[in-house]
């Protein structure tokens, strides 16, 4: 069947599925940061549970557990460990299986956390659990993502946008769950329960959407292409997906129309130009060369953002009098701050990329982010005992995360977007797969980085 005669998007439903699909990977990992001062309530011991998704008071319960790191650390190491097992799985693992088997353990585990919003558990087996939860949550989430990313190397370039669409709103959703839970009025548990009732609906309708795809013709027509070459495609896409990061996605640009391959499924091998013939298996060490320096400027702008958010960044509290505006401070000044600003910096890119690869200004850029360290150590957050408060006013705060927000999204996706035109077309299937590589590493360093910057409060 030529490309002309392909079926037509009825509806737009696929598109609407992968949006879907896209949000639903990255619900878990933003539902369980945004509810930090929940798990910080119920691991605070007795009658925490009328404290867990927001309190008058502008003292937060003290983190004895260091939740806000672990919960970080547990959620990027997963990521890190399954992108270099993922080409294993490939090989060994159905793919229907892996998208829905992943699916469907997330949304057991989700419920089993809100489960425990009504369950009385001392605060050590609480703890446990909930680590394993996270744990797992997130290793079922990477597996999901490079399996759907594996799909997408066989759709056209607007649903990969699509798709990193909803991964980009995925913050935003879950910081607005929380304040719509804290302004409804009934009483923290209730408003815990709903709050983690909502991502598992998100993950229930995601299995509703994977599962219509077979049943629709212009999915059925694209994702039946030569599945004997799918751990190649996943690769392709990945390098196609170099203009934004495993958590956000950005609208495609006209100036990026050269960052990515030509995944036409109907193109035959005698059309593949001769220069992406050559060299079927370019060395990992020449592409490491040439990208060398911009990897290291993704792994360094992910550490100083893992680093201080959100272990430290939700840490910091109102320094007004108790009332409303303390109580909503962190979740709309924080999360919802960050997710926004975020996916704006990111936005950017498809209107100018600068600077260019050759510059030395890009590293000079990534370097002065490690500023934004000790600016929210100097906040006002109350739990400290070596370092002073020098920016205890809320003003402070706000305009340090408007900066560190959008130039986290900008960079990440400036560097992703640099990396493919530093490499010679046939190499940029490599440079995909190390570009996955360090930003998980990114992620890993920062979150690790995060418990020493806390001891130094």
């Amino acid at each position: 069947m030529a490309r002309g005669a392909a079926p037509r998007d009825s509806y737009h439903l696929v598109g609407i599925s992968f949006f879907i699909l896209g949000l639903g990977t990255l619900l878990p990992w933003n539902f369980f940061i945004t509810a930090i001062p929940y798990f910080q309530g119920r691991l605070a011991g007795v009658n925490a549970t009328a404290r867990t998704l927001g309190t008058n008071s502008t003292s937060p319960p003290t983190d004895a557990f260091n939740f806000n790191n672990w919960v970080t650390l547990l959620s990027q190491l997963p990521l890190l460990l399954f992108t270099l097992l993922n080409s294993f799985l490939y090989q060994c693992i159905p793919e229907a299986v892996r998208i829905l088997g992943s699916l469907l353990a997330i949304l057991l585990l989700f419920a089993l956390t809100a489960a425990l919003v009504k369950v009385d558990v001392s605060p050590g087996p609480f703890f446990s659990i909930t680590m394993a939860s996270v744990w797992f949550i997130n290793s079922f989430c990477a597996i999901l993502q490079g399996s759907l990313f594996g799909q997408l190397g066989t759709m056209p370039s607007t649903y990969s946008t699509l798709f990193l669409s909803g991964q980009g709103l995925a913050g935003i959703f879950a910081a607005l769950a929380m304040v719509l839970s804290m302004a409804s009025g009934v009483d923290a548990q209730t408003s815990a329960l709903g709050y983690f009732i909502t991502p598992c609906v998100g993950i229930l309708l995601s299995i509703v959407c994977y599962l219509s795809l077979s049943h629709l013709e212009f999915a059925h027509y694209y994702l039946a292409k030569k599945p004997s070459q799918a751990p190649t495609q996943e690769l392709e896409t990945r390098a196609e997906l170099l203009q934004a990061d495993d958590k956000n996605g950005i609208p495609n640009s006209p100036k990026k129309a050269t960052l990515t391959l030509d995944l036409d499924p109907e193109k035959e091998p005698e059309q593949v130009p001769v220069e992406a013939q050559q060299a079927e298996k370019p060395s990992v060490f020449t592409v490491f060369r040439k990208i060398w320096l911009t990897a290291l400027c993704l792994v360094l702008v992910f550490t100083v953002t893992l680093s201080v958010f959100p272990a430290i960044t939700a840490m910091v509290t109102s320094s007004t009098s108790p009332g409303k505006w303390s109580q909503f401070f962190n979740p709309i000044c924080c999360f919802l701050l960050f997710n926004v600003m975020d996916w704006l910096g990111r936005s950017l890119t498809s209107y100018f990329l600068w600077p260019v690869e050759d510059s030395r200004l890009l590293p000079l850029l990534v370097c002065l982010r490690f500023l934004f360290v000790p600016l929210f150590m100097l906040c006002h957050v109350p739990q400290r005992s070596r370092l002073p408060v020098l920016f205890p006013q809320d003003a402070y705060f706000i305009t340090f995360m408007l900066l560190f927000a959008v130039s986290n999204g900008y960079l990440v996706s400036l560097t992703m977007c640099l990396a493919p035109r530093q490499v010679l077309p046939h190499e940029r299937e490599v440079a995909g797969a190390l570009m996955t590589f360090f930003l998980a590493l990114g992620l890993s360093c920062g979150a690790s980085l995060s418990f020493l910057f806390k001891a130094l409060l």
